[in-house]
């Protein structure tokens, strides 16, 4: 398999969609989206694939669109939130181009998902009790996944052209690249 895909991957409204595509446009790759793909198989939406068929099933559907999308290379692939936290999904993206993980604190995050924003679609693994505290918890469970990514950058007070850039900019010159940070680990550590 090709390994000069662009892949972004993070938890849930850090931008992953949105910078996917100015990367894209910046540089005439593919755009790929894990979770449009996903929606195209399955012909509904995310939340009732989850409600209707279980996470399972979701994460099933998600491993083998992983895999179609990372053929023939020079794309950039935006991959949903808990994707890379499953371990054959991760295997698959790895393999497949050099992997960002896009990363925000979790109130940014629950920010970004309260105001109404084009990410804050239906979200199923925020659907019960406390959002932010959901959030939190998510990040902690997924922080030892997001750690295998190449590289991670933080989105909290970028803009998603100035989050493209920096990517374009740590892809093209190698991992000292302006804008790097280490993946936040349980905990708070790094």
């Amino acid at each position: 398999m090709p390994s000069d895909n662009i892949i972004l991957v993070g938890f849930m409204a850090t931008g992953k969609s949105h910078v996917g595509r100015i990367i894209a446009r910046t540089s005439s790759r593919r755009m790929a989206d894990l979770d449009e793909e996903i929606v195209r198989r399955a012909r509904k939406p995310i939340h009732r694939i989850f409600s209707e068929d279980g996470e399972a099933v979701f994460r099933a559907m998600e491993r083998h669109a992983a895999f179609t999308l990372c053929e023939g290379g020079n794309k950039v692939i935006a991959a949903g939130g808990g994707a890379f936290a499953q371990e054959l999904t991760r295997q698959v993206l790895l393999d497949s181009g050099t992997v960002f993980c896009l990363t925000a604190r979790p109130e940014t995050i629950h920010y970004r998902i309260s105001r109404g924003s084009p990410s804050a679609a239906v979200r199923p693994m925020l659907a019960s009790g406390d959002p932010l505290e959901r959030i939190r918890q998510l990040l902690d469970e997924r922080a030892p996944a997001y750690a295998y990514a190449h590289h991670a950058v933080a989105t909290d007070e970028r803009t998603p052209d100035q989050v493209a850039e920096t990517i374009l900019n740590i892809y093209h010159h190698g991992a000292e690249g302006q804008g790097q940070t280490p993946v936040q680990q349980p905990g708070g550590t790094r």
